[in-house]
């Protein structure tokens, strides 16, 4: 009975976050942060760190994949099948409604107007989120250089984000090599 309970609280919890989260993927890591982190205090900045980089790191939805892990983190794979059902019904019934009203509300002054605040709103998120575990993933010299560069090279040339996020990897690995083969002379 408490593991359903459980499974329960997870699936509120994620169709909660699902139902007023808009902008992006961001924006629902802001809200598990202050859900888990701060408020439940259920796991840690590392581990939601973690969570994050392995979901942005395999193939599919961004978000998707952090809810499925962040539910097993949580209950083990049914955890991550309540996460996932949890944080996706709300944009489906949502759609849902928005397809089948779609023609009065496109050009609704009202609901044009109702998306920019959201929009506007969104990006504060977001910024709290990325400045929260930023401070967490950037403890380490390394992580502040290859952020750094990458952001340049975003920036400043047409390079392909699959080629940088390669060439991150790879940077790390050789660095922590080279770290690890000096520690043990």
């Amino acid at each position: 009975m408490e593991k359903l309970r459980r499974l329960g609280s997870i699936f509120l919890t994620f169709f909660k976050i699902g139902a007023f989260t808009f902008g992006s993927g961001w924006s629902v890591l802001a809200q598990l942060e202050q859900e888990y982190i701060q408020k439940r205090r259920e796991i840690s900045k590392e581990t939601l760190l973690e969570i994050m980089t392995v979901g942005k790191s395999v193939p599919g939805i961004m978000i998707t994949n952090v809810s499925m892990l962040m539910g097993m983190e949580l209950a083990g794979p049914p955890g991550g099948i309540a996460a996932v059902v949890g944080l996706t019904s709300p944009a489906v019934i949502i759609l849902s409604g928005v397809a089948y009203f779609y023609n009065f509300i496109k050009g609704n002054f009202w609901f044009a107007a109702a998306m920019k605040g959201v929009s506007a709103t969104v990006i504060a998120i977001v910024l709290s989120a990325a400045l929260s575990l930023g401070r967490e993933a950037f403890k380490e010299k390394l992580a502040i250089i290859i952020c750094a560069v990458a952001f340049l090279l975003g920036l400043f040339t047409d390079i392909s984000n699959i080629l940088m996020i390669a060439a991150g990897v790879v940077i790390a690995l050789i660095w922590m090599g080279v770290e690890k083969a000096g520690e043990k002379k």
